[in-house]
């Protein structure tokens, strides 16, 4: 506040130049027995950009019907692997700093692993954290291009506000500008460039990159949700948009950068990296738009699919619908179901006197008939003489019937109905 109200005394009102101030603050020590620890502010935007990123990622992970918690199995690998394939590609796509120009081996190499300093080229981190997710994603059971569909947006968040690292450290800036939202650059900083005077503004290509990627966000929600894209489609068109922005947007930087000559033109590396990653990511796009792939929605590699739950196990109740006719014993339209005949059968060809015999069927037959014929009562009556040898021998000759059928002496005899005669061949009762 102090400084506004001293620049608004130094000139005319409504002359003061609007700017975006040089960061006061770039990280802080944490204190340790042997020294301290620097935590940068450019590693916490980087770390925060992550952090949103698979949370966005997760959500539309889940909403796919991914395994549980997979997303996290995949970023374990995936994140790790970016990181170095990022540094590597920026390593290589501005060497001078580590190889010296010209490669003449004046660089310092030490300076590689550094990542503190900044550094990350998106190319080498997109490619060989596609390489990690890929890893994480055989492991998981889980489609490569569904997780990369998924993950687009969120990739697109987490640049968004990694690129805020650019600012704390006062790097990758555009040219000299007058506009009112010029970044000022510290002049004593190793980044300022040689020749400008010390309070020149300069184009924040951190806060157009950041700006462009959110737009891209809501851009690629809204596409997906009227498309549905699937097989990768999502990633590649994530891939247009970004380096159509990363186009004008690098090609405003003045920082030191390997410059490539093609066709006549000779301009920044990443600037031909972009337009080359844009038309192959258009071909690629339009390629899989006309492939028919009837499984698309599905997340899972052919084989690793969850095992559906078994409709039924064994003892377990047939269903209400047609259980309840089964369990009376009687089939759709009143007619005597399978099961009872074969059970009538069975009761009707076993002796009464031999609950133990074996049916027809090999299973023991269980004494379902709960009425005791006269005869038996009165044979076991201690009191009753009348006839009791009589009906002990009509008894006894039940087992020696040659027929299944019972005779009408049985049927007296046992208390049943059913003194007509079936018909049944004898051998028409072994057989079932």
């Amino acid at each position: 506040m102090q400084t506004l109200l001293t620049a608004a005394a130094l000139v005319p009102a409504g002359m003061v130049p609007a700017s975006i101030p040089s960061p006061d603050w770039s990280g802080f020590d944490i204190p340790l027995p042997w020294g301290s620890l620097r935590i940068h502010a450019y590693a916490l935007c980087i770390l925060a950009g992550i952090v949103v990123g698979l949370w966005l990622t997760s959500v539309r992970w889940a909403k796919r019907g991914a395994p549980e918690g997979s997303v996290w199995d995949i970023a374990i690998w995936a994140i790790p692997f970016g990181i170095i394939g990022g540094r590597l590609y920026h390593v290589f796509s501005s060497p001078d700093a580590y190889f010296g120009p010209g490669f003449d081996g004046t660089g310092d190499l030490s300076l590689i692993p550094q990542i503190q300093r900044g550094g990350l080229g998106i190319w080498g981190a997109v490619v060989l954290g596609a390489f990690g997710a890929w890893i994480g994603c055989r492991r998981a059971g889980v489609k490569l291009t569904a997780f990369i569909d998924a993950a687009a947006p969120g990739l697109l968040l987490a640049q968004a506000l990694g690129r805020w690292g650019n600012y704390f450290n006062q790097e990758l800036f555009g040219g000299p500008t007058t506009l009112p939202w010029g970044l000022q650059v510290d002049a004593d900083n190793a980044n300022f460039p040689a020749g400008y005077p010390a309070d020149t503004l300069f184009h924040p290509t951190f806060l157009y990159e950041s700006l462009w990627n959110i737009l891209g966000v809501l851009i690629l929600l809204a596409l997906d949700r009227r498309f549905h894209f699937r097989r990768g489609r999502l990633f590649w068109l994530y891939a247009m948009y970004y380096t159509l922005g990363r186009v004008w947007i690098e090609a405003m930087r003045i920082d030191d950068a390997e410059q490539i000559s093609l066709f006549g033109i000779t301009t920044r590396l990443n600037v031909w990296t972009s337009i080359f990653v844009f038309i192959a990511a258009l071909a690629v796009f339009i390629v899989l738009g006309r492939r028919k792939d009837g499984n698309a929605d599905s997340v899972y590699l052919p084989g690793r699919e969850p095992a559906p739950a078994a409709a039924t196990t064994a003892g377990t109740p047939l269903s209400e619908e047609s259980g309840g006719k089964r369990a009376s014993g009687e089939a759709d339209g009143g007619t005597p179901a399978v099961a009872e005949t074969a059970g009538s059968a069975a009761e009707k060809d076993t002796p009464k006197d031999s609950a133990s015999a074996p049916s027809v069927t090999g299973n023991p037959v269980r004494d379902t008939d709960r009425v005791v014929s006269d005869s038996e009562s009165r044979d076991n009556l201690p009191d009753n003489q009348n006839g009791s040898g009589l009906a002990s021998a009509q008894t006894e000759a039940v087992p020696a019937s040659t027929s299944g059928t019972p005779t009408a002496a049985e049927s007296r005899n046992t208390g049943k109905p059913g003194g007509t005669e079936t018909g049944t061949a004898p051998e028409s009762g072994s057989s079932r």
